[in-house]
């Protein structure tokens, strides 16, 4: 089984709090992760120090075989798109298609221009003029154009309504299905999970209380009839 994540013992710490603690996991690659848990579980903190955007404070963590930003060639093999889905407000769909070309050598021009041309957005529209959900779907077309091996989405849905949301997941399920990406994506919202994942990484007080295949997880639980549940338990087991 090829890894496209791994963590030994991996731990942050701010002060005198652990943000994560003892983390130690092994995602397949090829899988659709889903990483839930209650507020300050943890779930931001792991998917930055997958990304690179942090350092552990003990233990180590691996992403598709090497250490998290440790240069050009392992930059490239990820994508992030954080919490609040950022784009460059005062430049155009059009610019920012220009930087991610200059940024990301592995960078799909043609994969990029047809996500928006069906999405029905005009590329010379500035970003700071679009709405949530098309800023969430620019977001997500950069990393997906990037042409990473991980794409890593840190609750990239959160502040949308229903039918934006819906699509985003929708569009998201597409592209893993024609790229084959390995994608990590953390939600509030179980039925969010549903739709997409294949593979389940529970956090509650910072460490991980579950992690698997989520058919393996439902099977293996008697009483456990279906994936809300399944977290429900996992989440009051813990406390």
């Amino acid at each position: 089984m090829t890894a496209v994540l791994r963590a030994q013992g991996l731990g942050k710490r701010y002060k005198q709090r652990w943000a994560l603690s003892d983390c130690t996991l092994e995602v397949p690659a090829g899988r659709v992760v889903g990483l839930v848990g209650p507020n300050g579980a943890g779930k931001s903190t792991l998917l930055n120090l997958a990304a690179g955007m942090l350092t552990p404070s003990e233990g180590t963590i691996e992403v598709c075989g090497g250490r998290p930003a440790s240069g050009a060639a392992q930059l490239g093999k990820v994508g992030f798109v954080a919490q609040d889905t950022p784009v460059y407000a005062g430049l155009s769909i059009e610019d920012h298609f220009r930087l991610g070309a200059r940024l990301n050598p592995g960078w799909d021009d043609r994969l990029a221009r047809d996500r928006i041309r069906r999405l029905g957005l005009d590329p010379a529209q500035r970003a700071g003029r679009l709405s949530g959900g098309q800023r969430a779907q620019l977001a997500l077309t950069l990393g997906i154009a990037k042409c990473p091996e991980l794409l890593i989405l840190d609750e990239p849905v959160a502040a949308l309504d229903p039918l934006a949301r819906s699509r985003f997941l929708d569009d998201l399920t597409e592209a893993v299905a024609e790229l084959e990406l390995s994608v990590v994506l953390s939600s509030h919202l179980v039925s969010d999970l549903e739709r997409c994942c294949d593979h389940l990484i529970v956090l509650v007080d910072s460490r991980v209380q579950l992690a698997g295949d989520i058919e393996e997880l439902l099977t293996s639980r008697d009483h456990v009839g279906n994936l809300e549940e399944l977290v429900l338990t996992t989440m009051e087991g813990s406390r």
